[in-house]
């Protein structure tokens, strides 16, 4: 939250400045207004009476302007750190990469980057009326020891009793909201899983007991927001209600001390004024503890989230100059540069878990041509390895662009940037389509590859996505392509011609994929059988099934995928 007030020292100075000055100028009116009684309306001097009504419709103008150029700043200010948190955010969120979802929710990247990033910017209000509140009560205990030191030495001393009895409950609230966030980003990443896995929870009847669980979730996260709603409403009840009950035992002092004659009755008007103006700062106390309890909540989550390292620090070796093999020795699987090699496992998660290790996803002791891969800019990783995941995402826009990786202009512009594109461009991403085996999928689509594709490709079915992810990584067209799975949801014959195009299309390049399909392993120039996530066979497909009855076994689907590996000596044999 410092570095957001840094961040914008001259918004917030300015802010700071408005603020005080308005909160100043609000205590003007009442001593001009018992000027105006005691020195014209009281002996008849019109002209004095003339002259501080004056004063009083000026400051009310310079108040409004005053008023408004604050409320202008602070709204810069919060809109500022709203952006620059989302931007922080967003940034750390790339930076961990794949990371990312091992590590946070994607409810709880949504929450932070929305509900907390606005908390955090409200609690920034207190930069500007805030100070401007404190500077305003030091001035108005100054006018009221002019009139009277005992009305003076009441308000010092009963301003802060006021505090202290919201402070205990700004305590509790920090508890609560803690409690209420935490709930709240479960939940989201909850709701998140349920609406991207909904086709199939139907599928296989899930869907009424994810429903339920959510419901409950829900349940549970009212009850949280019941908590926190009642210790704000007690905080909102004694910041207007304890300042109103103050006002008015200052009021009576006064106009007893008026009737015995201590003070005059302007006085008695100004001492009214001032107690009634102090309620503006009393309150900007109580709410300014109020949301800078809640923005310290947020503050906390996003700075937790900002605080995670990526799994693979990266450093500054040189990756290799020329194709070199890629290692990884927690497996004791070798990749040799320029062919096409296949990992099959029981445990399809073991078989992605060395691609991310080869891919430098994960810290571990892979190495690419005897260089750790640890050691090397992941920057420098990324332009050379690509690990094509199952599951990677799918952003929303043509088709066209999802597969380049590239965004085009939306409106009237996007007809003449697709005039323009070059046609090499059009004409990779044909290769790469047809090496899908995705033409189906843009004659189906009413605009072709200019049609819209909704988020995570949502409009097309399981096995259209998946050869879209496919085009995408081909027409990246990497040195490396870690792909895993890609082939799973597709039918035999699909399957069988998409090996054949991957085969074509990859040629004299490195490719890696995860499978256990026959029609790609027979096209694979080694295939790797893991078992417990280790190497417990290699070489070519039909020689593995001739001579290792486990490996022959997966991959005839004659086996279920939740069943135990077989160890080692009985993959062997």
């Amino acid at each position: 939250m410092w570095w957001l007030v840094t961040s914008q020292p001259g918004r917030v100075l300015a802010g700071a400045f408005l603020g005080t000055a308005w909160m100043v100028c609000l205590t003007l009116p009442p001593y001009f207004l018992s000027r105006a009684i005691d020195d014209g309306l009281a002996p008849g001097h019109w002209p004095a009476l003339a002259g501080w009504a004056g004063a009083v419709l000026g400051v009310g103008g310079l108040n409004a302007w005053l008023a408004i150029m604050r409320h202008r700043t602070m709204t810069r200010v919060r809109m500022d750190a709203v952006f620059r948190t989302v931007q922080v955010v967003v940034l750390q969120a790339t930076r961990l990469g794949a990371a990312l979802p091992r590590r946070v929710t994607a409810g709880e990247v949504v929450t932070i980057g929305f509900s907390d990033a606005a908390m955090m910017a409200q609690t920034l209000t207190i930069t500007g009326p805030g100070v401007g509140a404190v500077l305003a009560y030091i001035v108005v205990a100054g006018l009221l020891l002019s009139v009277s030191p005992l009305l003076a030495v009441v308000v010092l001393l009963g301003v802060p009793l006021l505090v202290a009895v919201v402070g205990p409950l700004l305590g509790r609230l920090s508890g609560a909201e803690t409690a209420y966030r935490t709930r709240q980003g479960a939940l989201a990443a909850r709701f998140a899983d349920i609406a991207g896995g909904l086709r199939v929870l139907n599928g296989i009847g899930g869907k009424e007991v994810y429903a339920g669980r959510y419901r409950r979730g829900s349940q549970e996260l009212r009850d949280e927001g019941y908590r926190v709603g009642a210790v704000t409403s007690w905080i909102q009840a004694l910041g207007v209600g304890l300042p109103t009950l103050f006002l008015g035992a200052v009021t009576w002092l006064a106009a007893r001390m008026a009737a015995q004659g201590d003070i005059t009755t302007g006085e008695l008007v100004a001492v009214y004024g001032y107690a009634a103006v102090l309620v503006v700062p009393v309150s900007f106390f109580v709410e300014g503890g109020y949301d800078l309890s809640r923005g310290l909540v947020a503050a906390r989550r996003v700075v937790h989230l900002l605080n995670l390292t990526p799994e693979t620090g990266g450093g500054d070796a040189p990756a290799p100059a020329a194709p070199a093999p890629l290692r990884d020795p927690e497996s004791g699987v070798e990749i040799a540069p320029g062919r096409l090699t296949a990992l099959v496992s029981a445990r399809p998660a073991d078989a992605v878990a060395v691609l991310d290790r080869l891919g430098g996803f994960t810290a571990s002791a892979a190495t690419w041509g005897g260089i750790p891969l640890a050691g090397i800019d992941p920057a420098r990783l990324r332009e050379r390895i690509l690990v094509a995941d199952n599951e990677a995402d799918l952003f929303a826009g043509p088709l066209r662009d999802v597969i380049a990786g590239a965004r085009s202009p939306g409106g009237d512009d996007a007809a003449a940037d697709r005039g323009r594109r070059d046609d090499s461009l059009d004409a990779a991403i044909a290769r790469a389509v047809r090496d899908a085996l995705a033409e189906d999928i843009v004659r189906a689509l009413p605009d072709g590859l200019d049609s819209v594709i909704a988020p995570q490709a949502r409009n097309l079915s399981g096995g259209q996505r998946q050869r879209v992810r496919l085009a995408r990584a081909l027409m990246a067209d990497p040195e490396i392509l870690l792909a895993a799975e890609p082939t799973s949801a597709v039918d035999a014959h699909t399957e069988a011609t998409i090996a054949s195009r991957l085969t074509a299309a990859r040629t004299g390049r490195t490719t890696v994929v995860t499978t256990t399909s026959p029609l790609v392993l027979g096209r694979a120039d080694t295939v790797y059988y893991l078992v417990g996530g280790t190497v417990a066979a290699s070489g070519d497909h039909h020689d593995l099934l001739r001579d290792h009855p486990g490996y022959r076994e997966l991959v005839s689907r004659g086996t279920d995928d939740d069943q135990d590996d077989p160890t080692p000596q009985e993959a062997a044999r």
